[in-house]
């Protein structure tokens, strides 16, 4: 079976349709989502619908409780206050249910996946891993871990294989899963990448061949930074769009 995973979508319908589009050329059969559906982007409902449409599971990212109530917030700065208060504001009953509602990770023991949005220690707090010493912390939990544990969260794609003492920062290109490791990966951001390439990023896991893939795609960014200004958030978050960051 294939699934597509994907993560941090942010409000961006433009680089969403575009992923969804590209992934039916993935012979995908179930979708996942990794969470922050919600979040500096203009169009906060309309991602939202696509994504209840169309996963099969979608795990709770910061921004999504915070718009959803479900943690204090007041300790980000001023501008991410505000698109948060402006998508609680535009948010549809339905959806804003739908946010208070969603799991803090979901695993996949028959296939071997544990998703869930930051790091899978201490869920509730949302903590990055994108640096070695930041898998390292997992190692504890080493025997709880899936086969692949997949997050969101820090907007890059990363790769680490873990043994129960060591971790090992692999380059984040597609590979095939070894049986004596256990691996964490990144997946990246549909809605805003941080990694200098203003392409939606997207995952496809092989559960057959133990095989992951990163896909990248180019789509309108010119629309997805128009409505952020429309919506009258933080110039920032538009312009960042285009180099990626």
């Amino acid at each position: 079976m294939r699934i597509g995973i994907f993560s941090d979508t942010h409000a961006n319908y433009e680089a969403l349709s575009a992923v969804l589009e590209a992934y039916k050329h993935e012979r995908v059969e179930e979708y996942y989502c990794l969470g922050d559906t919600v979040g500096y982007g203009g169009s906060p409902n309309e991602c939202s619908n696509l994504v209840r449409e169309i996963a099969k599971a979608t795990i709770l990212g910061n921004h999504d409780a915070a718009v959803a109530g479900r943690m204090d917030y007041s300790y980000y700065y001023e501008a991410a206050r505000q698109a948060l208060d402006t998508h609680a504001s535009m948010l549809s009953d339905e959806n804003k249910e739908w946010l208070r509602n969603l799991p803090y990770s979901v695993q996949l023991n028959e296939i071997g996946v544990h998703l869930c949005h930051g790091s899978p220690v201490r869920l509730e707090e949302f903590e990055y891993i994108f640096a070695p010493e930041q898998a390292r912390e997992c190692l504890p939990i080493y025997d709880d871990l899936g086969h692949i544990t997949l997050i969101g969260h820090s907007h890059l794609c990363k790769v680490f294989a873990l043994t129960t003492t060591t971790v090992e920062e692999l380059p984040p290109v597609d590979f095939e899963l070894r049986p004596d490791r256990k691996y964490i990966v990144s997946v990246g951001s549909v809605g805003q990448p941080r990694d200098y390439d203003n392409r939606a990023s997207f995952t496809v896991y092989d559960t057959d061949r133990k095989r992951f893939e990163f896909k990248r795609i180019e789509y309108d960014i010119e629309t997805a930074a128009d409505k952020v200004l429309r919506a009258k958030l933080e110039r920032n978050f538009a312009h960042r769009l285009f180099i990626g960051v």
